[in-house]
């Protein structure tokens, strides 16, 4: 059964401050947009469509040097938003998006969430609290590029994308993009992989699936206080 607009938008971290009767009138502006695999959401530099919500699939965000080397910059998964910043900036896309797979999409247009926000005061407070959560993440990713190692970023990232569970898990990423997200090189991921595998931490399944072995162990390679690989 597909998912409603409105139950796509409530379980959005993003508006998890949102009243109900805020939501409905933003349920009541968007609309549904769907993309194939490889498909351009947008490009850097054009005017900001609007927020998007991701209801199911994958939405890969990057950015190009002037060279054409990529740099990703977030995987969007289902319950996330992208464009948030650009759209309440009112300024143009600052990064390209595409999807990684099939993907459908709620977007919120520029033009009424706008309107919306100028004349819902208590809407844009809830807003800014969900604002506040994002620019936390994306402390937490500086942090990550800046003060952790190739094994320390890898291993968190792991311990998150299993969600806790000990049976095996995909990567939700080619690893050439997990490796940009890293700020790695993909020979280092790999390296890195193998490093985590030999000492037993991780089991490889496959190209892009594993499986997590010694869960408090990687959580100490995570944290930065389990022996260097």
């Amino acid at each position: 059964m597909t998912e409603s607009i409105r139950d796509i938008l409530a379980s959005c971290g993003f508006f998890a401050e949102v009243r109900e009767d805020s939501l409905d009138r933003l349920a009541s502006m968007a609309r549904r947009k769907h993309y194939v695999k490889g498909e351009q959401i947008f490009r850097q530099g054009e005017p900001c469509p609007g927020l998007f919500v991701v209801g199911a699939g994958s939405v890969r965000v990057f950015k190009t040097s002037p060279s054409g080397k990529e740099h990703v910059l977030h995987i969007i998964g289902p319950g996330e938003t992208f464009a948030e910043v650009a759209v309440i900036g009112e300024f143009p896309c600052p990064a390209y998006a595409e999807a990684v797979q099939e993907t459908s999409t709620v977007l919120l247009p520029s033009g009424p969430l706008i309107r919306e926000l100028e004349s819902n005061h208590a809407l844009c407070l809830q807003l800014m609290r969900g604002m506040a959560r994002w620019v936390r993440h994306l402390v937490s990713l500086m942090e990550d590029i800046v003060l952790r190692d190739a094994g320390e970023r890898l291993a968190r990232h792991l311990l998150e994308a299993s969600a806790g569970e000990s049976q095996p898990f995909a990567l939700s990423q080619l690893k050439k993009d997990l490796a940009s997200h890293l700020n790695l090189t993909s020979e280092t991921l790999s390296r890195t992989l193998r490093r985590l595998a030999d000492a037993g931490l991780i089991e490889q399944l496959g190209s892009q699936r594993l499986r997590i072995i010694r869960r408090e162990e990687l959580q100490h390679l995570a944290d930065g206080v389990y022996p260097k690989l």
